[in-house]
């Protein structure tokens, strides 16, 4: 409950203040000292645009240089368009029409607005939330609340002007619409960004032809190129006016840019509450995640920093390192390859030396602090969402408040009654869904086999090309062949990497599509986890191979086992855990590099190209309006139609392309730094720098080069978390594993404790002697533990116990430690639990001072066979075509039960009744 006074009971709640809230439902800063001019509105000056349609014509003299073919399409495209805009003015949007010349197209651009009457009808369907009462609690975090008791200057504090006010809400009900703040002001009762939401949910069910078809809503018109962009409009440009200005006159897209995509503001916390006010609680969560995770990169950095700076010491104190530095030609090598010579193991000192910054007992020590991290890390990121899901009202969005697709809305056959809520919803059967949903498995299980027939194909080009730089006869390919093999088979893999993916979400896409789930939450998840799946094969098949089966089934001189008729691939001169090093840094600082680049070089390539395309206007319509406004033949504000219009910039900007491939990217940099962490103690610190940079890049594409994305509300970041959960209990594993099979951490400790604890003869060792055989006609060394005729000496089965219990303690030290942390850390903070159960009584005290109870269906009752039905079944339903009803009618209640359970339903692609006369209706457990 959010701190109030000691006499503040339920009937505050009760008794509402029904005046108006000037800030609420504006964009607008409070106070403004320069009030900006609204140009977000029709030709009357008044009428708000809520969302606009583009689509691109060629003119008539350009048309007769077009076949037959393109003019067939065009012809099509006109006649579902023109369907399009009759049903979206059936239902009740205003439209005014706006075209741009062109040399050679010409632009149509199709302004709409919700009348007050649609926007109440979609605010109840869809359960928008409005305000009751204005919150005054102050906003602060922890961090700031230490540094203050110590009083100590925050240096990541920043005075954001204008921050949005918080609120008590409620669903929104037509029939207690005046116990609602800010109720009798029309215009600025709903949120700009509730506007926006009200209209897509309209542009997206709304059907142009036959819905069996799955000719439905603007996101298929938008695939099928009939329109080119559709979007909501910005709250004004994001530069800051020149003179400069109050910051409290600041545009909310204004503070956004000067207060958080700035380059300087690297070490401020990000606004939170200015995101979530102007895009949403899902993005808004996306950055909260983002910005929390690079914070606790930070003690994750600056330890694996330490174990690296730790191995350099190594270098020149190792007693094995100098062993082998020293050796001259004492220990001769065999041979890698079947046509290679014998080598020194001299020759590999300082790539030896180089082996210990990444392969040393600090590694032990870090594996077990990042697998620790990992789990307080989530844990704590737990009880910041929950903070974070209550303060912005989202804590029971999925359970009870989401509401179903609108794509799922328009093509669901059949409807059924929602158990929880009562209310009746689009039903897909389950069966049927499964069945797609296997189909879906089995090509996600043919996509993975393709990645591991890549995976086989990178082993042999690096053991073919190994072969071939050794025959080159030039000294530096000779003795650097496995390492130029392996850097540019890394690099090849990156490449591979990428150009997969591209093909499997596309793919993915149209799988979870085809599954028609219910909610936008339940088809995200979906769609992730096909993803993941096979991303995780794609990135981390490589880094496992080279981690935990190369150089493990070579065999020995005189044995050598083969594939394909190639002797199989075994670790550089090095070993390994330096290869596995090599590895993750191409993979993840190059995908790192590559992303980065692209964020930063390809939006404002794309931006210049898309302005360069659309700026050019037809010298002729120019010269026609300023004729006009000359002659005085134009409306009021003519004189500044030479400049771009708002819907204009806006179509210049790209389209926002969501937080998938943004979730992605930073979820698998976590895998690369917690699966495989022991391999690469500076994988926290590269993480660390490219998440400080990648912050701003996102706030810079989100308010300076993308179109305005509609607002999607969440209640945490969905399966990722779940996703982040597994990749922290295989990182326990892998750890555990990478220490016992691939480092010479256990083979040094079992030496030290029965041989020399001093090290001393440490490479003699490790190093089994091969005699002459039919293949050496001299005596060579190779690694393993053998005696000369390859059979294993007792030594390796002590190891190989050795390691097997290490492997068991380590997990189940790690695992119990880490349960007894997630059993110390609540998911919900105590004060935020208390504000919910506070919040929670309020509600029952203002029930119960209502009116009774209206009748509703809990899920213990059983349902019917009117419950569950076609929904195009039975009698016939309303003609689509027909006008609206009158606007003295009154709508029907939604929370009410239907007067007959055996009638079919009104068909919800018929426009909504338009709304005047408001019947009382009882209360329902989720008003107010």
């Amino acid at each position: 409950m959010r701190r109030r006074g000691q006499e503040e009971d339920s009937t505050t709640l009760i008794a509402m203040t029904i005046g108006t809230d000037p800030n609420y439902g504006s964009m607008e800063p409070e106070n403004p000292l320069v009030p900006p001019r609204d140009r977000n509105v029709f030709s009357d000056g008044v009428t708000r645009i809520d969302f606009v349609l583009v689509w691109e014509e060629t003119r008539a003299g350009q048309k007769e240089e077009q076949g037959g073919a393109s003019t067939s399409t065009g012809h099509a495209h006109r006649k579902w368009r023109e369907e399009f805009l009759s049903k979206l003015k059936g239902a009740g949007l205003l439209q005014e029409q706006r075209e741009v010349l062109q040399s050679k197209k010409k632009i149509c651009y199709v302004l709409l607005s919700a009348p007050w009457s649609v926007l109440c009808y979609y605010a109840e369907e869809i359960s928008l939330r409005v305000p009751l009462q204005v919150v005054t609690t102050p906003i602060t975090n922890w961090s700031e609340q230490v540094l203050e008791k110590l009083s100590i200057p925050n240096p990541m504090g920043q005075d954001v002007p204008n921050p949005p006010p918080d609120y008590y809400t409620c669903q929104f009900r037509t029939s207690k619409l005046e116990r609602f703040l800010g109720s009798d002001n029309q215009e600025t009762f709903f949120k700009t960004t509730q506007r926006h939401q009200v209209l897509y949910e309209i542009l997206a069910r709304t059907p142009y032809g036959a819905v069996r078809k799955g000719e439905v809503g603007i996101d298929r018109l938008l695939s099928e190129h009939v329109f080119t962009a559709a979007y909501p409009l910005h709250e004004g440009s994001f530069e800051v006016p020149e003179p400069p200005v109050a910051p409290q006159s600041l545009s909310l897209r204004q503070v956004l840019y000067e207060y958080w995509a700035q380059w300087s503001c690297w070490r401020r916390y990000q606004p939170l509450d200015h995101i979530r006010e102007y895009y949403g609680e899902k993005i808004a969560l996306y950055f909260a995640w983002l910005g929390f995770y690079t914070g606790w990169l930070l003690p994750a950095s600056l330890v694996g920093t330490v174990v690296f700076l730790f191995g350099f010491w190594l270098m020149a104190s190792d007693v094995p390192a100098r062993e082998v530095c020293d050796s001259s030609d004492r220990f001769i090598m065999c041979p890698l390859c079947n046509i290679c010579s014998h080598w020194n193991l001299s020759s590999i000192c300082l790539t030896y030396k180089a082996g210990l910054l990444f392969d040393n007992g600090g590694t032990v020590f870090f594996s077990v602090f990042m697998s620790l991290w990992s789990v307080t890390f989530l844990e704590y990121w737990k009880r910041s969402c929950s903070s974070l899901a209550h303060r912005w009202d989202t804590s029971h969005f999925q359970d009870i408040e989401e509401r179903p697709r609108p794509e799922f809305t328009a093509m669901a056959p059949m409807t059924m009654r929602n158990p929880v809520t009562g209310s009746e919803e689009p039903y897909f059967p389950e069966k049927k869904r499964i069945n797609r949903t296997l189909t879906g498995c089995m090509v996600i299980i043919i996509m993975v086999s393709v990645v591991l027939m890549f995976l086989i194909a990178i082993i042999l080009y690096r053991t073919i090309l190994s072969v071939i730089l050794y025959k080159s006869r030039h000294t530096f390919f000779i003795f650097s062949a496995n390492r130029i093999a392996s850097i540019t088979g890394s690099v090849l893999n990156l490449l591979v990497i990428l150009m997969l993916s591209r093909v499997y979400i596309s793919l993915a896409q149209l799988l979870t599509r085809w599954e028609m789930h219910r909610t936008q939450t339940k088809y995200e998840d979906m769609f992730v986890l096909k993803v993941f799946i096979f991303q995780f094969v794609n990135f981390y098949s490589s880094p496992v191979y080279i981690a935990f089966f190369k150089g493990r089934f070579v065999g020995h001189p005189g044995n050598y086992y083969t594939l394909f008729g190639i002797r199989n691939e075994d670790c550089g001169p090095g070993g390994c855990l330096i290869e596995l090093a090599q590895e993750l840094l191409v993979i993840m600082v190059g995908k790192q590099l590559i992303n980065n680049i692209q964020e930063f070089v390809c939006p404002k390539l794309k931006s210049w190209w898309q302005k360069r395309r659309l700026s050019p206007r037809l010298e002729e319509e120019v010269l026609k309006e300023v004729k006009a406004e000359v002659q005085g033949e134009v409306h009021q504000g003519a004189a500044q139609r030479r400049e771009a219009s708002p819907w204009e910039e806006d179509y210049q900007l790209l389209m926002c392309e969501g937080l998938f491939s943004e979730y992605l990217e930073m979820v698998l940099q976590f895998g690369f730094i917690t699966i495989f962490v022991a391999a690469c103690p500076l994988a926290p610190l590269f993480a660390l720098v490219n998440n400080w940079i990648e912050v701003r890049l996102d706030a810079q594409k989100f308010v300076c080069e993308y179109r305005r994305p509609v607002v999607e509300r969440a209640q945490d970041i969905g399966i990722w978390l779940p996703i982040l959960q597994l990749i922290t209990h295989m990182a326990v594993l892998s750890n555990a594993f990478l220490i016992a099979f691939t480092s010479s951490f256990l083979p040094r400790l079992y030496y030290r404790y029965t041989r020399d604890g001093s090290l001393s003869g440490y490479v003699d060792f490790t190093l089994a002697t091969a005699f002459n055989t039919t293949q050496l006609h001299s005596t060579c060394r190779y690694r393993g533990y053998r005696d000369e005729r390859g059979v294993f000496l007792p030594e390796y089965f002590h190891l190989l116990a050795v390691r097997l219990a290490f492997v068991i303690v380590f997990e189940h030290v790690v695992f119990f430690t880490g349960r007894l942390i997630d059993l110390m850390v609540p998911d919900v903070p105590e004060e935020v639990e208390m504000k919910m159960k506070r919040e929670h009584y309020m509600a029952k005290e203002a029930l119960a001072e209502n009116q009774s109870l209206g009748k509703t269906v809990f899920p213990g009752q059983e349902m019917n066979s009117s419950e569950l039905r076609h929904r195009r079944g039975g009698a016939p339903p309303q003609d689509r075509d027909s006008p609206p009803q009158d606007r003295d009618s009154p709508p029907q209640d939604r929370d009410s039960p239907p007067q007959d359970r055996d009638s079919p339903p009104q068909d919800r692609d018929s426009p909504p009744p338009f709304m005047k006369d408001i019947s009382e209706e009882p209360d329902r457990q989720d008003s107010c």
